[in-house]
């Protein structure tokens, strides 16, 4: 069988990663004939393309958050099943990263590349855990592709959090997340960590929330705070997206201890500049060991790096005897820090 060349089979074009033989694009970032979404983040995951394959949870994100008709046709994928798209076979494997987020791997004749979209091999209870691909080229992302982003247990950065409620009683801790993935993972941290009292959400986090709900996660009791009396929020915990956490909104809360669950707050001078009083170092991407360790795991002789500080990985692979290059695409960023919901009047 003839072997094919990798850029043969996927191409880096202004719309994202193209597949020729397969007639389709990976997470473009303009509407396409056929896009293949590796999960739901609005930076992967666009409205208005012609057909969309993605798993289920994906496709019923991408409903809830543009609406029925966020394209023109929809597939769901099972993670395991293979599917053939004109020259190409494509398979759904975990990514560990949010509900429903997919690697995909595409395979012409003998070649197999695995696009890994955003994952992590840390745990995290409210998703199918990352599976290890082997293949010929692996696309990895690298949004914490520096040797200084390690980013440590979650659950003791949980334990952190607990301990400043339980030391400031009178105050509300206010903990800004991403509303799809890090929100439930931290509230899913928190009952591991023993929690059990109500923990409230803003209402741009509701509708997700429940849906990890429907899907059979566990998070306890949930209270949405809108409504709720100022001095009733003394002790208590609530998750709001980043941008909530610096607005007029936080007015409603008690002497507010702002923090932020990310891993980009395990650079302190980010943490101060947006006014941080505590940084969670909680990320659902790879850090630079889990990077470096997937990517030896892997078995692929090349490497395609994208989405973050592609440079540093780049030359860490080629360090290692491994063919390896920076894809530079652009439209995909922090996602954290993209997301601006609309805060109803009255939340105001």
């Amino acid at each position: 069988m003839i072997m094919m060349r990798p850029q043969d089979i996927l191409l880096p074009v202004a719309a994202g990663l193209c597949c020729k033989p397969g007639g389709f694009h990976i997470d473009p970032v303009r509407p396409v004939e056929r896009a293949v979404i590796t999960h739901g983040h609005s930076d992967h995951a666009r409205a208005g393309h012609g057909a969309v394959l993605a798993t289920q949870e994906t496709l019923d994100m991408m409903r809830l958050r543009y609406g029925e008709n966020f394209a023109g046709s929809m597939q769901a994928i099972n993670y395991g099943e293979e599917i053939r798209l004109g020259e190409v076979c494509v398979k759904f494997h975990p990514a560990g990263h949010v509900l429903g987020s997919a690697q995909i791997a595409v395979t012409c004749k003998d070649t197999c590349i695995v696009a890994s979209g955003d994952y992590k091999d840390a745990p995290d209870p409210t998703c199918t855990p990352f599976e290890l691909v082997p293949c010929d080229v692996f696309i990895t992302e690298a949004t914490f592709g520096l040797p200084v982003f390690r980013h440590g247990d979650a659950s003791d950065e949980v334990k952190k959090l607990l301990a400043s409620v339980a030391l400031f009683p009178e105050r509300a801790h206010l903990v800004g997340a991403y509303s799809l993935g890090k929100a439930q993972r931290v509230i899913a941290l928190l009952r591991a960590a023993g929690y059990d009292a109500p923990i409230y959400l803003h209402g741009a986090m509701e509708k997700i929330t429940e849906y990890y709900q429907s899907r059979g996660i566990d998070l306890g009791e949930l209270r949405p705070v809108k409504g709720v009396k100022k001095a009733a929020l003394a002790g208590t915990i609530t998750l709001a997206p980043p941008s909530a956490t610096s607005d007029l909104w936080t007015r409603r809360f008690p002497d507010p201890v702002t923090a932020f669950a990310s891993g980009w707050m395990r650079v302190r001078a980010r943490a101060r500049q947006r006014g941080i009083e505590l940084p969670l170092v909680i990320s659902d991407h790879a850090d630079w060991d889990g990077l470096t360790a997937t990517i030896g795991a892997t078995g692929a002789g090349e490497i395609w790096v994208t989405h973050g500080q592609e440079d540093a990985l780049v030359h860490w692979c080629q360090s290692k005897g491994l063919k390896a290059q920076p894809l530079d695409l652009v439209g995909y960023g922090d996602e954290e820090e993209s997301e601006t919901p609309a805060i109803d009047e009255a939340e105001a």
